[in-house]
């Protein structure tokens, strides 16, 4: 945790919070903190500054708190993901957070087990509490928008191709014969798909909505790694 995200529930005044569960015990046993110290804090959606500890015990700390700075910029992406395994689903949840990712759509896909949406990752406190994990760690403050969509076919006909207007927009799929172009830096849309790729099918309504296809070269890469991949060659601001 390189910045305590503070909610709007942790403010008991103006420019005072007061944080308990996950932060607390950070803040005592791992940074070590005392009455005095200094620690990095930003206020969700808001701005980032810096809080004194005023109090600290077992059950609480008590921070003052000065929000003046404004937190990095967010990427131009949309990050549409076919629903990852659930071991993998938080991960890439937090990587794309930390990268700046803010607008991300979780589609489905012929390969994608019905199961996955079972998961209790897809709960709103865990994506909240995942989401937040990847924002401190970036020291960011702004929390992505997530969209979950279970039919395919509905979202790429109907939705995809008004959220492609005046973007980029991109489909990775192994075996294509078009590189993943690099330093973008422009409004992008970038569809990822399940672990082996999206089928023909998909690709080609995919491309009928919109998206290019491109690759990253002859390896298959598990979505984990793709993610992060792909986005640091689309965009400058993760070098």
């Amino acid at each position: 945790m390189n910045m305590a995200l503070l909610f709007d529930d942790d403010f008991v005044a103006t420019d005072r919070v007061v944080l308990r569960g996950r932060r607390l015990e950070h803040i005592r046993s791992v940074l070590g903190a005392s009455s005095g110290d200094q620690l990095s804090v930003g206020r969700v959606n808001g701005q980032m500054g810096l809080g004194e500890v005023v109090s600290l015990t077992d059950s609480r700390a008590e921070l003052i708190v000065v929000l003046n700075q404004q937190p990095p910029a967010p990427l131009p992406l949309t990050l549409m993901l076919a629903m990852p395994r659930p071991k993998m689903f938080r991960r890439i949840l937090q990587t794309s957070a930390t990268l700046g990712v803010k607008d991300i759509w979780l589609i489905n896909s012929y390969k994608v087990e019905k199961s996955f949406w079972q998961t209790p990752w897809l709960s709103d406190e865990n994506l909240r509490e995942n989401m937040t994990l990847g924002l401190e760690q970036a020291k960011d403050t702004a929390m992505p928008r997530l969209h979950i969509r279970k039919l395919f076919k509905p979202f790429v006909e109907d939705e995809l191709p008004a959220l492609l207007q005046g973007k980029r927009a991109l489909v990775a799929h192994p075996g294509t014969s078009t590189p993943c172009p690099t330093h973008v830096n422009s409004p992008t849309a970038l569809c990822i798909g399940p672990e082996g790729g999206f089928t023909p099918y998909e690709v080609g309504k995919l491309e009928e909505a919109g998206c290019q296809s491109v690759h990253l070269g002859p390896r298959i890469l598990r979505m984990e790694t793709a993610v992060p991949v792909l986005v640091s060659r689309l965009f400058d601001a993760c070098l």
